[in-house]
């Protein structure tokens, strides 16, 4: 096993040379929606809009493919789109908006909406994926690991890889459909394995993994942070362990990304006897878009060559209302046109037959020459009652922040926009099991977002007349997500709560006494 190990490594380290850039982003780019085009040529939605006579602009030197592209062809976000091209995918109807039919579907967690998404997953795309995590796994030549590392077992916490199917399409979450899709080799690494991660019934699920752990030698593990840390307690209480390195002394890497890990690391870390090394992943139900390329780093590298070409809008005022809608006509960039440290909401045309498709995500560039990206936050899960421009960025930073100095397990959190005495107030509820003043919480979260966010510390003397808080324990959170039908998988609890989500949480809150 162990020459194996090396062996594995040296590959890597081989093949992760292999796979050094030698073309300007903008060159790779282009490339890459040329293909797509030709590709998706002979779809419905390329006769709409002419992809024929728009690519006849990829053979001029200078930026006219892009104008051509983007003029033509408007902007979805995935209501419009699905309205117009996806719900005939649903039929069974082929060549619509990407080459034949579509055999899957993902289901996404909902956080910014009443219900779930549809969102076709193509047989390219799945083989995108595949080779994007494979790259990232090259990555691991930068690090200083054991050669046996490349021998353990990889336990991978996703949701079912028993999808549903209506006699037309297979649905279920992204990670479900990729682990149903794990090449020959990769499987021998592989857990929970194919008969565990076959159930739907997520509290069964954990018990299972549970039960099997001491028969497996762990050295990767993959997830959602909270229902990973929630997994990991089960273990080391069901073995009465001191941490969860008694049960898996080999485990050294944990994978992770959709919501922030830094809220998380506290209490993460109470459950370890010695530091892991941590790698964030930006996989999407709508593509893998990045992931982390250099170690202790907290950016990722955008992948600019593997079915997906990106376009940014800068967010802000101008471009978006005070709901996170967007507005009329906005202006748009290309990979060559972005500054640092502006936030840009993200448009995606990908091989899977998203067409100049807004996500929803809002990112920052870190370093524009390497594609170094941050995830700053959503479009809709920021609050700007009255100009405070509060984003989910500055919550997790905030959020960090009272962690590290109250040396407080903070697991969840979410935050409320209300009205207050003819003005506005934040309302914060914050769930741990750790003892914590209150006052003395509320007081630092304040101060601490005074101190990230000018416009936040501005509107706190003005229009923002109120913040409240209030402690719960995380199992309510939790509670409230399985009611949701949310529970674990890729489902993350929003960290902004609007409309029908903000009422259906305070009813919640209301009907299980507790107190505001």
């Amino acid at each position: 096993m162990a020459i194996l190990g090396t062996l594995l490594k040296k590959g890597i380290r081989l093949r992760s040379a292999l796979e050094q850039e030698f073309s300007s982003s903008l060159e790779i780019q282009k490339n890459e929606l040329r293909n797509l085009m030709i590709k998706a040529r002979h779809t419905e939605i390329a006769k709409k809009y002419h992809f024929d006579q728009i690519l006849k602009f990829f053979k001029k030197e200078n930026g006219d493919f892009y104008q051509a592209f983007s003029k033509n062809i408007p902007i979805y976000n995935y209501e419009k789109i699905y309205e117009e091209w996806w719900h005939r995918l649903k039929n069974g109807e082929k060549n619509i908006t990407w080459p034949g039919a579509i055999q899957y579907f993902a289901l996404t967690s909902g956080t910014s909406g009443a219900s779930s998404k549809y969102i076709p997953i193509t047989k390219d795309m799945v083989k995108a994926i595949r080779k994007v995590g494979v790259r990232q796994m090259l990555t691991l030549s930068k690090y200083d690991l054991p050669d046996n590392l490349f021998t353990k077992g990889i336990l991978m916490l996703g949701g079912s890889t028993d999808l549903d199917f209506n006699g037309t399409f297979f649905s279920g979450d992204l990670s479900g459909i990729t682990t149903g899709n794990l090449p020959i080799w990769f499987q021998r690494f592989y857990k929970p394995g194919n008969k565990i991660s076959k159930n739907k019934n997520w509290g069964e699920k954990l018990d299972q993994i549970v039960e099997e752990a001491p028969n497996w030698d762990i050295g990767i593990i993959v997830g959602v942070p909270a229902w990973l840390q929630i997994l990991l307690e089960k273990i080391i209480q069901r073995y009465q362990l001191k941490t969860i390195h008694d049960i898996w002394p080999n485990l050294m890497i944990y994978v992770h990304g959709g919501v922030s890990f830094e809220p998380y690391r506290k209490g993460f870390e109470k459950l370890l006897e010695k530091p892991l090394v941590y790698m964030e992943t930006y996989l999407a139900s709508e593509g893998f878009l990045a992931y982390q390329a250099i170690p202790k780093q907290r950016s990722m590298r955008l992948v600019l060559n593997q079915g997906v070409f990106f376009e940014f809008i800068a967010f802000n005022e101008k471009n978006f209302n005070e709901e996170g809608e967007l507005r009329e006509d906005p202006q748009t960039f290309k990979i060559d046109e972005v500054e640092e440290g502006v936030d840009y909401a993200l448009l995606i045309t990908t091989c899977a037959g998203a067409w100049r498709y807004q996500i929803g995500d809002v990112i920052r560039f870190v370093s524009k020459e390497k594609c170094e990206i941050v995830i700053t936050g959503r479009t809709k899960h920021f609050l700007s009652l009255c100009g405070e421009h509060l984003s989910v960025d500055n919550m997790n930073h905030a959020i960090e922040l009272v962690s590290e100095e109250l040396n407080l397990n903070v697991r969840e959190f979410t935050v409320l926009g209300l009205a207050h005495e003819g003005l506005f107030a934040h309302h914060w509820f914050v769930g741990t099991d750790d003892s914590v003043s209150k006052e003395d919480l509320l007081k630092r979260i304040d101060s601490h977002l005074m101190t990230l966010n000018d416009d936040y510390g501005v509107e706190r003397q003005h229009a923002l007349k109120a913040v409240h808080l209030t402690v719960l324990s995380p199992s309510i959170f939790y509670n409230w997500m399985r009611e949701q039908g949310k529970e674990g998988g890729q489902n993350k609890f929003p960290r902004v709560l609007k409309g029908e989500k903000a009422e259906a949480w305070l009813y919640f809150l209301k009907v299980n006494n507790i107190d505001l």
